[in-house]
Parts: C-alpha cells; structure tokens; sequence
C-alpha cells in the first residue's frame, strides 16, 4: 500500500495531483497503489468533498 497522507486536506492535494498527473480516474489509482476506493471517498466527503469523474479530481 503507498504511504498517502492521513490528514484530510493533505489527502485531498495528493490525491488531486495524482489524478491529475498521473491517472485517468479513481479507480485506476486506488488499484495501482492498492488503496480502497470507499476509504478515500470517505476521508474526503468528511471534509465535504466528493470526487467528480467528468472532472476526474475531488471538488
């Protein structure tokens, strides 16, 4: 598992960049650094963000 930020908003810059960089969506990334989608999703909703795929970044 890829060593990722615990603090929500650190979470959500790395997470944000990565997509931006480096995947073409949620899924991909969570699979290739073999975190779990719902986690992630649950970390950010709880500071009220929620990931957009049209845009593929969390707003």
């Amino acid at each position: 598992m890829a060593n990722i930020p615990n603090d929500p908003m650190m979470l959500l810059s790395y997470i944000n960049t990565k997509l931006r960089d480096d995947y073409s969506n949620l899924q991909l990334l969570c699979d290739d650094l073999e975190l779990n989608v719902e986690d992630i999703t649950s970390k950010l909703s709880s500071i009220d963000y929620s990931y957009n795929q049209e845009l593929n970044r969390f707003v």
